[in-house]
């Protein structure tokens, strides 16, 4: 990676401070900690690719129908994850 471009991010110091204690915890850089959360989220190119592959993978016609069960399904289990503070069960 050393050809890489760098860029800055500005942000509240707050946030900057707290992403620097996370990072120290992780064992790794503010750089390492950004791109670990980064890459941790599917875009939504990226969901609906892997929609597809699950949905042949099980024999399953990817209708407009099935691809609106999904996506509520996944807004139930946000909505269920925000109203815990993020936190698994």
């Amino acid at each position: 990676m050393a050809d890489q471009k760098w860029t800055s991010i500005k942000t509240k110091e707050a946030v900057a401070a707290r992403l620097r204690v996370l990072a120290a915890e992780h064992g790794t850089t503010m750089d390492g900690l950004l791109e670990q959360m980064a890459f941790r989220e599917l875009t939504e190119e990226e969901r609906e690719q892997r929609a597809r592959d699950a949905a042949q993978e099980l024999g399953v016609e990817y209708t407009p129908e099935v691809r609106a069960q999904g996506t509520d399904a996944w807004a139930k289990i946000r909505a269920h994850r925000a109203s815990r503070g993020g936190r698994a069960a």
